[in-house]
């Protein structure tokens, strides 16, 4: 490091606020040195000029405190176990200006984002991954990351929370070849892709809870991600499509399967102020795509114009074992349907419990009742799909409004993020109540 780098840090460390052994907080002092086990707070810009400035000089256990104003930066974390917060989730804001590839990367484990906004990536608001490759920028040829011959390298353990995420060129909060984490109280919109996405985990022990995905081409998307995968809680409205689990040969770790989808709201999934679904997508909330052994229970899905739920096969992976539970289906065009290409067909897929007004092909709810004896085959058929109508560029998809802020944002220490989250009780998820229909207005319905 030249002496002028030096000298930054010394007068950098010279002001910072130290917490030390339980706690105690007590006022910097000079000459840079920092106790033993003590943890400090970096202020941004007070401290520290920049983001990314302040993130190089922390070390594990420290927070860096971002104050409102806009930030023209690319934030890499590849320290483990610090905090970046915003003081104030809608006056952070992390801005790419079309000219960066991500607005945070987290390559580290045990970190924590929260209450700050990132918007006009030209891929990601928030990226967490293992991958060297994905981290360094290389999207895939549609979206997702061809990581190629890399071998697949977990982050292990992360914690997204109240972060808004808009306008962003592929997805809004991202974690790929990540473990142990929880995305929560978060909001993505403008995603072109999708507003969140889980990609290439297996395990995954990945909890996406209490967030909200709207004005995006799709809300929530789980590509090759497999085991203790648990979607809860979330608001999924006025996408696209609401919500996908699907297997991809773009991605490692085929095939998609073992995902808990509950007491989840999706609905009016056709919102035309949206970018364009990259195949074509319109009017459905929920599609399985050559994903398997999923359960999706309790989960509310109402005016979706095409369909509530799809069942399909990629060209060579069946879906098969999907459990369809005690859900709420109303006002979609289908409630559930099930269509195959002519050479993958599925299996096992099962229905019980669910408030149906119409499946295709018809019957379903008495012909796949759970439990299917073994190796059942999934029936299919066919039903008048309505054309997508032409997107808006995901630059121009409408400003979100003020979120929710962490609590007590200034003045909470660091956050300690577990090894691995504690998941869900599914026993304990209700069905949403359907007055949260009402508010779906706000977004349209058109």
């Amino acid at each position: 490091m030249p002496r002028s780098g030096l000298r930054m840090v010394a007068a950098v460390l010279g002001t910072l606020t130290l917490v030390v052994g339980c706690g105690g907080v007590e006022g910097g002092s000079g000459g840079g040195r920092r106790p033993s086990g003590a943890q400090v707070t970096i202020r941004v810009p007070a401290d520290a000029p920049t983001i990314s400035t302040a993130v190089s000089l922390a070390r594990p256990g420290d927070l860096v405190l971002v104050a409102p104003g806009v930030y023209h930066e690319s934030v890499k974390i590849g320290t483990a176990r610090i905090t970046l917060r915003g003081a104030s989730r809608d006056k952070v804001v992390i801005d790419g200006r079309l000219q960066q590839p991500n607005g945070v990367v987290v390559a580290a484990p045990g970190v924590a984002v929260q209450n700050l906004t990132v918007q006009n990536n030209t891929q990601n608001g928030v990226l967490v991954t293992g991958s060297a490759k994905a981290a360094g920028g290389l999207p895939g040829r549609s979206g997702g990351y061809d990581t190629g011959d890399e071998p697949v390298t977990f982050l292990k353990s992360f914690l997204v929370s109240h972060v808004t995420a808009t306008r962003n060129g592929l997805y809004g909060i991202y974690a790929f070849s990540a473990q142990n984490g929880v995305i929560e109280h978060s909001y993505a919109s403008g995603g072109a892709d999708s507003g969140i996405y889980v990609g290439q985990c297996k395990p995954c022990h990945i909890v996406v809870r209490d967030n909200v995905a709207e004005l995006n081409a799709v809300g929530y998307e789980g590509t090759n991600a497999s085991g203790d995968m648990y979607v809860v809680g979330n608001r999924l409205v006025g996408n696209r499509v609401g919500l996908t689990t699907d297997s991809d040969h773009q991605e490692k770790l085929l095939p998609q399967r073992g995902a808990v989808i509950a007491g989840n709201l999706i609905a009016a999934n056709q919102q035309k102020a949206t970018p364009e679904q990259a195949d074509g997508g319109w009017g459905t909330g929920v599609g399985i795509d050559g994903g398997s052994d999923n359960q999706f229970i309790r989960n509310r899905i109402a005016d979706n114009s095409n369909a509530g739920l799809v069942i399909t096969a990629t060209a060579d992976m069946p879906p098969v074992g999907n459990q369809i539970v005690d859900n709420a289906f109303t006002g979609n065009g289908v409630d559930v349907g099930w269509t195959f290409p002519t050479a993958t067909r599925g299996r096992d897929n099962c229905l019980r419990g669910n408030a149906l007004r119409t499946t295709v092909p018809a019957g379903l709810a008495t012909a796949a009742s759970c439990p299917l004896l073994a190796k059942s085959p999934s029936p299919g058929g066919r039903w008048a799909m309505p054309t997508a109508p032409g997107g808006i560029p995901f630059t121009e998809v409408a400003a979100p409004g003020p979120q929710p802020q962490f609590p007590h944002a200034s003045t909470a220490g660091a956050t300690a993020v577990p090894a691995v989250p504690v998941l869900p009780d599914t026993a304990g998820i209700p069905l949403p109540s359907a007055s949260l229909l009402a508010a779906h207005a706000r977004v349209g319905t058109s």
